[in-house]
């Protein structure tokens, strides 16, 4: 294996730990944030749910795997182009992880492949492909999950409130200080408790593996500009982003759960099932047709939906940070991309 080829598959393993660390905490994180159990269960998780979607990635999601390895760049890939896109993006998701911010892996993997792309031949880069493939689902998602989201929330909460007001009042009667309970106190809550808590920790795990069939094939794509020709084989390469991708999530990923978990609303059980219902739906949808979305914003746009009508609920100073990292991702790692393409060329 040659020297570049080297430097590659450590990008690729570094690329994949900083997106374990900024993302296995978007499936998980509203089951702590709702009080379902503690962040380090919930990260754990997470991860095994994550593990699971990034095995079978290379099977069910072949076209994210051909979007990213031949859709977006027109041209003939070299291994400098691979070290520069993943060097980029690498470096976004690394340093907004530190700063407890969600990103995008998928608008840093664009932006570097912009950004090298550019440099290593002109017309090198499908304009056509980024907008309808990419800019557009992922644009577009974050309000599909925000209104899905916000239409299941509020009804839901509705059908809640008909039937607390249907539970049958509690009677008591006897004489003295001796009362007999005739008609048990039965709500909503305690009567479907074990089937939410049920349901949101499977939607969670959905989620997780979403993400997997989602981002490992991104990542892989670009690792195997240089790593199939130095003689490794794709399931190779998911078994290397797969390794560190767990790893990267058990190490760092309680930085970024805690902002997901409470930082944008504070939400109660069933608000955090029916956010994670939408984002496990819509990225395993995007992943098995080729529209890469994003994780992060799919997750974000569904927790802030969760809040149902009361805007006043969501973090206005939390989701202007968000919107600002989210903003600057693809010009960042496009220009750090473009910057180790020159030296590494």
């Amino acid at each position: 294996m040659s020297f570049t080829a080297i430097v590659v598959f450590v990008l690729v393993a570094a690329l994949a730990a900083v997106n374990g660390s900024n993302d296995v905490p978007k499936g998980v994180a509203t089951l702590a944030g709702a009080g379902v159990t503690k962040y380090k269960t919930a990260i754990i998780w997470g991860t095994i749910t994550t593990l699971i979607g990034c095995v079978f990635s290379l099977g069910l999601a072949s076209k994210m795997t051909a979007l990213f390895s031949k859709g977006i760049i027109t041209g003939a890939t070299t291994d400098a182009f691979a070290v520069a896109v993943l060097a980029g993006a690498a470096f976004w998701v690394g340093l907004a992880t530190v700063l407890r911010l969600p990103v995008s892996t998928t608008h840093a993997l664009i932006g570097g492949m912009v950004g090298a792309g550019l440099l290593m031949s002109t017309g090198g880069v499908s304009w056509s492909a980024v907008g309808s493939k990419l800019v557009t689902p992922l644009l577009v998602s974050i309000v599909v999950a925000y209104a899905i989201t916000l239409i299941l929330a509020v009804a839901t909460g509705a059908a809640n409130k008909r039937r607390s007001a249907a539970t049958p009042p509690v009677t008591s009667s006897g004489s003295g200080d001796v009362a007999v309970q005739t008609a048990p106190v039965v709500t909503p809550e305690k009567t479907s408790s074990r089937i939410m808590t049920a349901a949101h920790w499977f939607t969670s795990g959905a989620t997780g593996f979403a993400r997997g069939l989602n981002d490992t094939p991104k990542i892989v794509a670009i690792g195997a500009f240089a790593l199939v020709p130095a003689g490794m084989k794709p399931w190779h390469i998911m078994v290397l982003v797969t390794a560190a991708m767990a790893a990267g999530s058990l190490l760092g990923g309680m930085r970024v759960a805690e902002k997901l978990g409470e930082g944008v609303v504070k939400m109660n059980h069933r608000e955090g099932f029916l956010a994670n219902l939408t984002t496990a739906a819509l990225v395993g949808v995007g992943a098995g047709a080729g529209l890469p979305m994003s994780t992060t914003h799919v997750s974000t746009g569904a927790i802030a939906g969760s809040a149902g009508p009361n805007l006043s609920r969501i973090s206005g100073g939390t989701v202007r940070n968000f919107l600002i990292a989210w903003l600057v991702t693809p010009p960042v790692a496009g220009v750090v991309a473009a910057l180790v393409f020159i030296l590494a060329r």
